[in-house]
């Protein structure tokens, strides 16, 4: 295979990509239950289906301006190392097959160490960045809830 399969969403116009194969579903934006003392980015959790499932408010993480969520808003369900979290974004709509070729590592432009960008991936003239899950998730903070 010389290609992989991204879930395309969207914050503030961009686009953002995760891996197929740790997206589980994505939601429409209901109501989130806020935990107390949690950190900023973490929304709060929702019911789904009966399981406890923590919410990442993504615009948060990456240090974007809040916005109330809309009709556009969507909930994508991630299962990384048996962990399932959702994350709250400004849209999703779309899968893509970004040829192997056409990726390229992020360059490292911000100097820190959370770099939730680990690949930029061209796609008919649009860039689309590639998440790392593992830097976003931060799994050892969602455990505590």
């Amino acid at each position: 295979m010389d290609y992989k399969e991204y879930v395309i969403f969207k914050l503030a116009k961009e686009s953002y990509g995760i891996d197929i194969d740790f997206v589980e579903n994505i939601e429409k934006y209901t109501n989130i239950t806020r935990v107390p003392y949690t950190k900023k980015y973490i929304k709060g959790v929702i019911n789904l289906r009966g399981n406890i499932i923590p919410v990442i408010d993504v615009r948060r993480r990456f240090g974007i301006i809040d916005k109330e969520p809309d009709k556009d808003s969507r909930i994508m369900i991630i299962n990384l190392v048996d962990q399932k979290v959702g994350l709250l974004v400004d849209s999703s709509s779309e899968v893509l097959q970004i040829s192997n070729d056409d990726i390229e590592i992020a360059p490292k432009v911000t100097g820190n160490d959370d770099d939730y960008i680990k690949d930029i991936g061209k796609y008919n003239g649009r860039i689309i960045m590639i998440v790392a899950l593992e830097k976003l998730l931060e799994i050892e903070a969602l455990e505590e809830l």
